[in-house]
């Protein structure tokens, strides 16, 4: 009877061991996708704002179009995941329209010796997803009307000036607007680049499902 006590005590030991491993890979997995998810994001908002800025990307980046690089994303994913005992089995981006990532992790280290049979060399495996989503919406400036023509000068024009000397360039117009949900509102101005937003004002990264 006592012996019968004693196993169970340590099948149930196993048991809480073997949980133990797999919240700890549940997190490592969930922190990867998070990191990878964040990189991506960032390595974007290194490009973002690069002059001449693209209305066209930021279309596609605020209307839900966007899948961002992978390369990057995933080397910050394993080196998460290594720091939290784990190691990545496989990373990429979701490739179903959404902006993020899918990885799955596996313990680094086994569930150990035990009383069970098989248990010693058994390691935990987990998947998570992370998305990257907009916190705004993109207001494209209306398409400036063309510039007029100046009327030709009847005048004769000085030989000793060159065209254009003394004429200031125009500035260009500023690209649009940005609302966001806490009730930011941003002028994309190429002309105020301090006063552009930082990547995590714009985008949310959370985790999702699969």
């Amino acid at each position: 009877m006592v012996a019968l006590v004693l196993f169970a005590a340590l099948a149930f030991f196993v048991v809480g061991q073997a949980g133990a491993v797999r919240n700890g890979t549940r997190s490592a997995a969930d922190a990867a996708a998070l990191a990878a998810a964040q990189e991506s994001r960032d390595r974007v908002g290194d490009d973002l704002w690069t002059f001449p800025i693209d209305p066209d990307l930021l279309r596609r980046l605020f209307g839900g179009d966007f899948t961002g690089p992978s390369g990057a994303a995933c080397d910050a994913a394993a080196a998460l995941a290594a720091r939290n005992k784990a190691t990545i089995e496989r990373c990429g981006a979701l490739g179903d329209g959404r902006w993020g990532f899918s990885v799955d992790a596996l313990s680094a280290n086994p569930v150990g010796d035990t009383v069970v049979p098989g248990t010693g060399t058994a390691r935990a495996r987990q998947s998570a997803t992370a998305v990257v989503e907009p916190r705004c919406t993109f207001d494209p400036a209306p398409t400036p009307s063309p510039t007029p023509e100046p009327p030709e000068d009847p005048g004769t024009p000085d030989p000793s000036t060159p065209p254009g000397e003394g004429e200031e360039p125009p500035e260009p117009p500023p690209i649009g607007e940005l609302h966001c949900d806490d009730g930011g509102d941003f002028t994309i101005d190429p002309e105020r680049p301090d006063d552009l937003p930082a990547m995590s004002d714009l985008f949310t990264v959370r985790l999702a499902e699969d």
